[in-house]
């Protein structure tokens, strides 16, 4: 479990816990890794959820399907993100979403009742714990909130700026990787994929970006600004 210490260190979850104090920690919480293979789903929407997930290698996609078996992304989870914890907050417990793994993935599973309640031998990890669970889950509703808005732009090019533009905020630069190929990124923002690459073409040939493949660069931030205006 020691190798995946500094995984955990960029998890939301353990902010400002001590990196020695895992060990004794995660005793406390009884987390357990499970490891998955490619393409293999973690959960199903209507599924029953208990655990707290924290990837630690590989990534998940989090989707939703409909009747039909289209599929359309929620989130795309690298190493030290979490999932499950929206679920496990509600009375029902019912998952709304699926988890499938897009490679090879490992995750730390941490049953929910074992980090909102003490575990009787006095550990002050859990204050902590309970604190860092209400800082994801109001970031996870101001996510939510940003996609909503993002469904709900009618232009290709409003959608793409505006994704562009919060991953130029995230990463503090306007040259950065997006985590999703162009398939992916279709099915996040809910559009064709060959009409979602005309207009990126076009975007670039009109000096807004370039890109290859999942590099992106921001050439004129005003403009791209404008798009969404």
């Amino acid at each position: 479990m020691d190798k995946y210490y500094p995984i955990l260190k960029k998890c939301v979850l353990f902010r400002g816990i001590e990196e020695s104090k895992y060990k004794h920690l995660l005793g406390c919480l009884g987390g357990k890794i499970r490891s998955y293979n490619e393409d293999e789903y973690i959960f199903f929407a209507g599924d029953e959820i208990n655990h707290v997930g924290v990837v630690l290698s590989g990534r998940i996609e989090v989707l939703k399907e409909n009747l039909a078996g289209n599929k359309h992304i929620i989130a795309v989870l690298d190493p030290s993100d979490m999932f499950g914890e929206g679920i496990v907050c509600t009375s029902s417990r019912l998952s709304p979403v699926t988890t499938k793994t897009m490679e090879d993935t490992e995750v730390l599973l941490i049953p929910y009742e074992r980090i909102i309640r003490s575990c009787g031998e006095g550990c002050s990890y859990h204050i902590g714990l309970i604190q860092n669970m209400m800082v994801i889950l109001g970031e996870k509703n101001v996510t939510l909130n940003w996609k909503l808005d993002l469904l709900t732009l009618k232009g290709m090019r409003e959608k793409l700026a505006n994704y562009l533009l919060k991953a130029s905020i995230e990463n503090g630069s306007n040259t950065f990787m997006i985590p999703l190929n162009r398939t992916e990124l279709a099915d996040f923002l809910n559009v064709s994929r060959t009409s979602m690459c005309r207009e990126l073409t076009r975007m670039k040939d009109d000096g807004l970006i370039d890109l290859y493949g999942r590099s992106f660069k921001i050439l004129d931030q005003k403009g791209l600004a404008q798009c969404l205006e």
